[in-house]
């Protein structure tokens, strides 16, 4: 009997996959929590019947997130992941040596425990880098404590529903604002193009209105709805566009890279109406 995985993205769509087994299941205090091994991706973290990560694609998103900003900023020395309980995104912000302190806010501690044990290429920095500060905590009350503290924020949530809701609103954002130094750059996730148009002009809406420069971006990663996916970039100074490509350090990406940089802003026109008004 064969064995198929399947995420619905809409009442009409979804993304299947054959998997060999299950290798967790628990109902933590915040989501649904899964780790299934499929035959085309590896092992699949799944919450709340979505996919946030495989062993195979992992890469793009950890990647993206991270690298645009962190080389958009010209120094930045203290960073802030909201959620990201995977460790991916950390394990991509310590490759800059400018970084002193990586802090992980993340509310589900279930996340953090079972990526250790299923993907340790993961959160491989999570245990044992000095620079690295793991806090199990509400990301919402860690930005709200922390005024003016950080160089960059990145905002890697799940998608738009459960303990993730409050991650997408404008009051949130107001938040991130405050914890930023004057120089400061915030990232977020920002979903498909494809299924979450009003949401991505929403919240590009709602950063213009408090950053003076707003930058939407796509990637390409294969389990998200679509492939195509997105993210937007806030900077209360620094400009992603102006970025001098020369100057960007190797820093043994498989996705991003110098060329890539500047050109993830060259968007589809159905993507790039999504950013006026």
């Amino acid at each position: 009997m064969e064995l198929w995985y399947t995420e619905k993205q809409t009442e009409d769509f979804g993304i299947t996959a054959k998997i060999s087994e299950t290798l967790y299941s628990e109902q933590t205090e915040f989501q649904q929590l899964d780790i299934i091994q499929t035959n085309q991706f590896g092992r699949m973290l799944v919450l709340d019947g979505c996919v946030m990560t495989t062993d195979l694609d992992e890469f793009v998103y950890h990647e993206m997130i991270t690298h645009v900003a962190l080389n958009t900023h010209p120094n930045p020395k203290k960073v802030l992941v909201v959620g990201g309980g995977d460790g991916g995104a950390i394990r991509e912000i310590v490759k800059h040596a400018s970084v002193e302190k990586a802090v992980l806010a993340e509310i589900d501690g279930g996340v953090i425990e079972h990526s250790k044990t299923y993907f340790p290429q993961i959160a491989c920095e999570l245990t044992g880098n000095p620079r690295v500060d793991v806090q199990v905590i509400d990301g919402i009350k860690h930005i709200h404590d922390h005024k003016g503290e950080y160089d960059v924020i990145m905002v890697d949530s799940t998608d738009p529903v459960g303990p993730a809701v409050g991650l997408f609103e404008k009051g949130f954002y107001q938040g991130i604002y405050d914890a930023l130094k004057p120089d400061g750059i915030l990232v977020a996730q920002t979903e498909s193009p494809w299924f979450h148009k009003e949401l991505i002009s929403r919240v590009f809406k709602d950063l213009k209105s408090i950053f003076p420069i707003t930058r939407l971006y796509t990637v390409s990663i294969p389990t998200y709805p679509s492939g195509l996916w997105s993210f937007t970039i806030a900077s209360k100074k620094h400009d992603p566009l102006e970025v001098d490509a020369s100057k960007i350090k190797d820093l043994d990406t498989k996705y991003y890279s110098a060329d890539i940089h500047h050109s993830v802003f060259k968007l589809p026109k159905f993507v790039a109406d999504l950013t006026r008004e």
